[in-house]
């Protein structure tokens, strides 16, 4: 098949699969009088107005139908006997089940990190884990830190109407990209990027601020496991345009594509452990909340942190194809890019301490 005729089948099918969320989630609003609503105090978001929690639906039915649409359009009447695909299909699925839970009856911390292990032990299974270095117990330490990092960081930067919305289809566009750079149009990851990328155009209608719903944990424990998959798949497994392993790449290339979560992630962690309190409690200490408190509206938070996720996205991709020419200038700067961002949202936290709750 023809690349422009592939191409605009997947460019059909994304505006298919956003026109049907569109509708799917106006649905779902109109009998949501209780459908997806948090207890009072379950969760700390920025907006004290409770809300119907129910974004991810949209996104795993878009998966699903992505995976669908993978098999019917390239006739891959193999694809469910590899076991990639099959611990990709039952990660995400474990992960956008156990934040259905979540979002009904308040789990346990200590039942997510379970539950999240478990989604890694499942991607290592199929083969899906970080291939960096000779030792593979290693590599699978590194994946499962990878994974529930993932998983725990997208969850906790879900705290503000369309952040993770618009930060995670910055990912998926990059992603797109990256498999266009690399001639992998062919990739099944092409059909979920392509999928889920339009059922998170869709959800941020409805969740750009001010918002008539969330994501839920069922969307951002779905979105994290998902986008760990792509960073492993794509990033840090990845290749260069030459096909060439990335090597000395992987890092820089998965730390600028994963700016925006790692970064808030790190600072977060940082302070609440400084100040004795435990990193896993919620609180109005993100980020985004003290870009907030200088006085920057919500909406203009959501269009910084998705600029500064593709701008460091593009980024990662000219690291991706310059290996001709790479050298350690090339390393130099674009480290500096990454910590001078990543200061930047630290000192800002920093500013406005006497907010915090």
């Amino acid at each position: 098949m023809e690349a422009e005729t592939y191409l605009l089948g997947f460019g059909i099918f994304f505006g298919a699969v956003m026109i049907f969320n569109l509708l799917i989630n106006s649905i779902l609003l109109k009998f949501s009088t209780n459908l997806g609503m948090r207890t009072p105090g379950a969760e700390i978001r920025w907006s004290s107005q409770q809300k119907p929690s129910l974004g991810g639906f949209g996104f795993y039915i878009a998966f699903l139908l992505s995976i669908v649409f993978y098999i019917i359009f390239n006739n891959d009447i193999t694809f469910f006997h590899r076991k990639e695909f099959i611990a990709l299909i039952a990660a995400c699925s474990l992960g956008f089940l156990m934040g259905l839970a979540d979002d009904a009856y308040n789990t346990r911390p200590y039942l997510k990190f379970i539950v999240q292990f478990a989604c890694a032990a499942i991607l290592i299974w199929g083969g899906i884990y970080i291939q960096i270095t000779p030792w593979e117990w290693f590599n699978y330490f590194i994946t499962v830190f990878w994974v529930t990092g993932m998983m725990n960081s997208v969850n906790m930067l879900d705290n503000m109407d369309a952040i993770t919305g618009i930060v995670s289809l910055m990912i998926c566009v990059v992603g797109f990209f990256y498999l266009a750079l690399t001639h992998s149009l062919y990739s099944v990851y092409v059909s979920i990027i392509t999928g889920v990328g339009a059922a998170l155009l869709a959800f941020l209608y409805y969740n750009w601020h001010p918002s008539k719903m969330y994501m839920g944990d069922s969307g951002s424990q779905f979105l994290g496991i998902f986008l760990s998959v792509i960073g492993i798949q794509l990033f840090w497994n990845g290749v260069d345009i030459h096909l060439q392993p990335i090597q000395t790449k992987q890092f820089l290339t998965v730390l600028l594509v994963f700016i925006v979560p790692i970064a808030d992630t790190t600072t977060v962690f940082f302070n609440r452990i400084r100040k004795g309190k435990s990193p896993f409690v919620g609180g109005k200490d993100h980020t985004t909340h003290h870009l907030a408190y200088l006085g920057i509206k919500q909406r203009h938070i959501a269009l910084l942190l998705g600029v500064v996720s593709l701008i460091s996205g593009m980024l990662a991709l000219f690291v991706i194809q310059s290996l001709s020419t790479w050298n350690w200038l090339y390393i130099l700067l674009f480290s500096l890019y990454y910590i001078i961002i990543t200061l930047a949202l630290f000192f800002t936290t920093q500013m406005n301490n006497q907010h915090e709750r």
